[in-house]
């Protein structure tokens, strides 16, 4: 039988100095380490884009906690990503007022546009697609949230001319001509 040994890094070895005072900023305003872990999850992703298994092993050390607990905090906020995700995360609200209001027209048109399914990150690395139940905006649906900025009142054209001008805007950024 082969016994594979593993060695978890210490959180200081593994987590940046900037994710760590961030961190400890959280710690410092809340009642208990452990009430910080969403916050946390959040430092993280902001810096690394996503949550891999040895930056949340790393949080749950350096905050105290078991890993079990935070890996329930992670999966049960939507907006924490356990898997590698695009530059642009595309959330479209898949509630009633937004399939009331043509949210099928909408995500026909990003689906075909970006040529990927729900789940699925472009073959760039920009664009991931999710569904989300409520973006809070039934009274402007459809909606879509891409990173913190809401998209209200799509049609497919609005949506994919919203997607477009991110993709613009990367390829100005990098000098890229079209």
């Amino acid at each position: 039988m082969n016994i594979i040994k593993t060695i978890a890094p210490y959180p200081t070895d593994y987590l940046t100095a900037t994710e760590l005072a961030e961190i400890d900023h959280e710690v410092s305003i809340m009642e208990t380490r452990e009430a910080a872990g969403i916050e946390a999850l959040k430092v993280v992703q902001e810096h690394r884009g996503w949550v891999s298994d040895d930056s949340l092993l790393a949080i749950a050390q350096y905050l105290k906690m078991s890993t079990a607990e935070l890996e329930g905090v992670a999966t049960f906020y939507n907006l924490i990503y356990r898997q590698q995700v695009g530059q642009f995360v595309i959330h479209i609200c898949d509630s009633i007022s937004c399939h009331l209001n043509g949210f099928p027209v909408v995500l026909a048109a990003i689906k075909n546009h970006l040529n990927i399914e729900y789940g699925q990150t472009t073959a760039d690395g920009l664009f991931t697609l999710l569904s989300n139940v409520c973006l809070g905006g039934c009274d402007k649906a459809p909606v879509m949230m891409i990173g913190k900025t809401h998209y209200e009142h799509l049609t497919a054209e609005s949506a994919i001319a919203a997607i477009d001008k991110l993709r613009e805007s990367i390829n100005d950024a990098e000098g890229v001509s079209p």
